[in-house]
């Protein structure tokens, strides 16, 4: 499932087990351990396209929610910060190897869009670009409109819904993190196979939104 190697196979099942027990009761759908399984799912495929190991690529995938706070919240760009520290209470209490751990817990510090930093190694690359792969296409819509609704904001701006004359506000309307986030992912993914498996998913937004424009036209 997420591993060729037995051994890793045995362990990162064992973490998905904990990842599930440890998730916030109240996570919302678009960081829940749904999304958590899509994440460490393309995590594993993206490993063994590009030789990563899997053993810390996944482990973080499966381990990089364990603290996420909302989106309006002030200290919102601390979450993976947090995260990487429950990570590593959970890893300890398990007695993973500590560099192991160690690797495991630097990718998920690093691995959020909005802390705006380039992961230094091949895994820390694999799990970011899994969680972006996780933000586009049909489930990154889901999930885009889950957060909207989360935050109580509309869906789009009545005035400019796609951002043509005005800046994107995606903490005043939901449509706007199109623009303020989701289109700009494919650019800043790191691996060719994340990137080819970008493509299809840059396709279905691109189209959604030609076709949102036309139902608010009535067309």
């Amino acid at each position: 499932m997420y591993s060729s190697i037995p051994e890793v196979e045995a362990s990162l099942v064992r973490l998905a087990a904990l990842a599930a027990q440890a998730m916030p009761a109240d996570a919302d759908p678009a960081h829940d351990i749904l999304h958590v399984r899509r994440v460490a799912a393309l995590a594993s495929t993206i490993c063994a396209a590009e030789g990563a190991d899997a053993a810390v690529a996944v482990g973080a995938a499966l381990l990089h929610e364990l603290v996420n706070l909302p989106k309006d919240h002030p200290e919102s760009a601390r979450s993976g910060d947090l995260c990487a520290d429950a990570a590593a209470l959970l890893l300890a209490r398990e007695g993973v190897e500590p560099v192991r751990a160690a690797a495991i817990c630097a990718c998920i510090r690093d691995h959020a869009f909005s802390k705006g930093v380039m992961p230094a190694s091949l895994e820390a690359r694999v799990l970011q670009d899994a969680d972006r792969l996780d933000a586009i296409g049909a489930l990154g819509v889901a999930r885009l409109f889950a957060t909207c609704t989360a935050m109580r904001t509309p869906f789009y701006s009545e005035v400019d819904p796609l951002c043509r004359t005005r800046a994107p506000d995606d903490r005043r309307f939901g449509l706007d993190h199109f623009f303020r986030k989701l289109l700009k992912l494919p650019g800043g993914l790191h691996t060719a196979e994340a990137r080819k498996l970008a493509e299809p998913r840059v396709r279905l937004m691109t189209d959604y939104l030609a076709h949102f424009e036309q139902e608010l036209r009535g067309t």
